[in-house]
Formats: C-alpha cells, structure tokens, sequence
C-alpha cells in the first residue's frame, strides 16, 4: 500500500483529490468507510479517504483508540483508510496526536499573526520528524472561522476577500520556513455551511498560485456549503485534499432524531445508530465521486 503522500500527488497528477471526512464515533466511522469501500468495487480501485478527528472527537474516541480503529480497519481490510488529527489549535495537542501514532496531524496557528504562525508551526514540524516520522504536517495561513455547524452569518474576522487572502508570497515564504508537507491556505472558503445559501465562490486563479509557489500539495478546508463548479476548478487548480464535515454532521442529527421519533420503543443503541450509518454514507459517499471524478 502507497503512503498518504504518495496518494495525494498521484490524486493531484489525475486531477482528484483526496476526501478528508471528519467521525466523532464509530458509527460514523463505519459509514465513511463502508461507502468508500463501496465505490471503490464499483470502479475497480481502491480510492484512499482519510478519516478527520479534531480535538473534540479525539477526546470523544479516546486519541490513541480513534487512531487503533482507523489502523485496524485499514488492515483488516487491506484498504487505504488513513486518520488525521485534524484542527490542533496548540502545540500541546499536536505533540500528543504526534504521539499517537497519526498518519497525519495539523497544527492550526492561523489566527495567530503570520510570525508566531511560522515559529510555533516550525516547532511542530520539527518534534514530528522526530517522533513520528514519516507523518504529514499541516500548517494553516489565514483565519476561516472554527466552527463545523450551520452559519447565520460568515464569522467575524474570516478571511474569505480582499487583503485577508493568503498570497503566493506568503504561502512560499510559511513553507520554506516551516517546512510543512501540506498547506491549507485562505482562498475564500469558511468553516461550517451557512444557512439557505453557497458559501463564498472560491479564488480559482489564486489557488493555482499558491500551488505553483508554495511547492507542497493544498488542503481546502470548509467544503461544506462550497458549490460543485468550485470544487471541480479547485481540485483542478491544485487542491488535492478536501475536508468535509458540516454536512455529515448535518445528516447525522437529522437521522438521529427521525430514528428516535421512528422506534419510540428500541432501547438498542446499535439499532436506532443504524440510520445514523447510513446518512454518513450518503454524504461522504456524494462527495467522493465528485472529488474522484466518477
């Protein structure tokens, strides 16, 4: 099996981009890994997902048990299933899924100015390569909000125009002196899915740039809410990971409160969670064709 690294290049070469879908349980684990899996027969190859546990669903899994259950699926079923710990918001955190044995982890300093960015982004490049290596570090330039839920409004202070864009300027200049392996740069995309409407149109011909200058594959978080056309423009642009989370979240509650209204009786947890698998699968399951092209 190819290392996530080397399945994000060759996703990028052709074009696609690999699917980050976030789980904060097992059931959600299981629908993104089932759907995969799925599709994955249907086309005649295995198509690598990296499932995204943040601060919150890592201290809902258990760090190191979040990360054993991806590995243990991964194995068992020969499958390139891959787990980052996704949004650490403090070298703490991040030295502890360095710890944990991630596949992949990314230190998220992008409210920060850009010199503490650089400084505590350096540092946690450099405890990965010592105890962890061969994962992938992700830094993050330019603040898009935080939080993965529905938005009246875009957040205060995101940068999704004008000056609050992240440059290629700065995109070599953070790289070269952090040396990340991924960057995931503010080009107009936000966390979480605004209500009744698209999030912000993407800046096409600025995510080409920054791939050109930054020379690392880019991640484009909050894909929640971001149009099918900017996804496609942006994957060929040069996005070669997509993170997506609002909507799976989204679906999982809805499935949740209609299973619990539909079975007023079952105390089973596996059997009113069932519905709850299932929504997962249909979201993570749209957007994996879309990112693979199929």
């Amino acid at each position: 099996m190819k290392t996530l690294k080397e399945y994000v290049l060759d996703a990028e070469e052709k074009n696609r981009a690999v699917g980050h879908f976030n789980a904060a349980n097992i059931e959600m684990l299981w629908g993104i890994f089932r759907v995969a899996q799925r599709i994955s027969r249907e086309v005649g190859e295995k198509i690598p997902v990296i499932v995204g546990l943040s601060e919150g669903e890592r201290s809902a899994f258990g760090i190191r048990q979040g990360v054993l259950l991806v590995k243990s699926i991964r194995e068992e079923y020969d499958y390139p299933l891959f787990v980052n710990a996704d949004h650490s918001h403090s070298l703490e955190t991040f030295q502890e899924a360095v710890d944990a044995g991630f596949d992949a982890a990314i230190i998220d300093e992008a409210d920060d100015d850009l010199e503490d960015n650089i400084r505590v982004t350096k540092e946690a490049v450099e405890y990965a390569r010592v105890h962890n290596d061969g994962m992938l570090v992700e830094g993050e330039v330019g603040y898009i909000g935080t939080s993965s839920k529905l938005l009246d409004e875009i957040p205060k202070d995101a940068q999704v125009d004008g000056k609050g864009l992240v440059t290629p300027e700065i995109a070599a200049r953070f790289v070269e002196e952090t040396g990340v392996d991924l960057f995931a740069p503010a080009i107009g995309n936000l966390h979480g899915k605004l209500k009744g409407r698209s999030n912000p149109r993407l800046h096409i011909d600025l995510i080409s740039a920054i791939r050109r200058a930054a020379g690392v594959p880019l991640v484009l978080h909050g894909g929640s809410g971001v149009t099918e056309e900017d996804f496609r423009m942006a994957i060929e642009a040069g996005m070669s990971t997509v993170h997506v989370s609002t909507e799976i979240r989204i679906g999982v509650r809805a499935a949740l409160e209609d299973s619990l209204k539909e079975n007023t009786e079952e105390l089973a947890p596996y059997r009113y969670m069932k519905p709850v698998t299932e929504a997962v699968e249909e979201v993570v399951g749209k957007y994996i064709r879309l990112f693979w092209n199929i």
